[in-house]
């Protein structure tokens, strides 16, 4: 039988452990070739001295946190799209003529389709329709996975990237509303202003969590805890060691059971939960 493959298509080095690594870990332990496009190599990402050393620059220092957590999954392939991270809504790095967000939608599906059709996943994973917390390279990037999706079988749709081939499911991978609301909950319980999370306080998790997108997959993670843990400490210079410290550690641990996400295509009957992705 054909060995099955899946494609996650992300915008940063860290999204693929972060988020959901412990699925992509999960089905390459089960054999399935599992595969990244990465549209940036995270420029925008702050890195203090010390993780700078024997790195040129932020980039170089990221592709290379990206390629231990990929070995670590299991990842039998990481690409790069070529774009230069956004960074959030105001930094200056928004205006930097290669940042993703400068580059169409439409455009930016075009590179994503050409590795959908030499690759031939039979699932596609990217984030859900506000990138997880509103970053615009995630939406942005879920916006041009989304249309690849829907025309990488459309000969007329850049046919420069290779003939058409048509995957079989498109799911949005979602944090889970009981997670949103018990981060608000423990924010405020630290002490914490919730509408200024992140280093640079620039993620409003109150106004997150009132969005409920719906769950169609939980995929049990526990098997591969331990990988996801690993590759996500790959990513020093984004704080992936401090997460399993504080109240973070807590959510970890009370949310480390199971992924989720949300199916866009085929369509989901009534309220079937799926425990596996390929199961269409």
């Amino acid at each position: 039988m054909k060995t099955k493959t899946l494609l996650a298509v992300l915008a940063h080095p860290d999204d693929e452990s972060f988020g959901m690594g412990g699925t992509l870990a999960l089905y390459a332990l089960r054999g399935v070739d599992v595969y990244l496009v990465c549209a940036t190599r995270g420029e925008a990402g702050e890195a203090d001295a010390e993780h700078l050393k024997g790195f040129s620059s932020v980039a170089e220092l990221r592709e290379s946190e990206l390629r231990c957590a990929a070995g670590i999954l299991g990842l039998k392939g990481v690409f790069f799209l070529g774009y230069r991270d956004s960074g959030m809504p105001g930094a200056v790095a928004n205006h930097h003529p290669q940042a993703l967000i400068r580059h169409s939608v439409e455009d930016v599906a075009g590179r994503v389709v050409k590795y959908i059709r030499e690759l031939k996943p039979n699932v596609v994973l990217t984030f859900d329709p506000i990138g997880g917390y509103r970053h615009p390279d995630h939406i942005h990037i879920h916006q041009a996975t989304t249309l690849a999706f829907k025309r990488a079988n459309d000969p007329g749709f850049y046919p420069e990237a290779g003939s058409p081939f048509a995957p079989q499911a498109l799911y949005y991978h979602t944090i889970p509303h009981t997670f949103l609301k018990a981060a608000v909950f423990l924010l405020r319980l630290f002490g914490k202003d919730p509408r200024k999370f992140g280093k640079n306080g620039d993620i409003d998790l109150v106004s997150i969590a009132e969005v409920n997108f719906p769950v169609h997959a939980r995929i049990n993670i526990r098997p591969v805890w331990t990988k996801k843990e690993q590759a996500s400490a790959c990513h020093s210079s984004q704080g992936g060691r401090s997460n399993a410290r504080g109240w973070r550690g807590l959510l970890a641990r009370l949310f480390a059971g199971e992924e989720t996400f949300m199916r866009a295509y085929p369509p989901v009957e009534g309220k079937r939960i799926i425990r596996d992705l390929f199961l269409f």
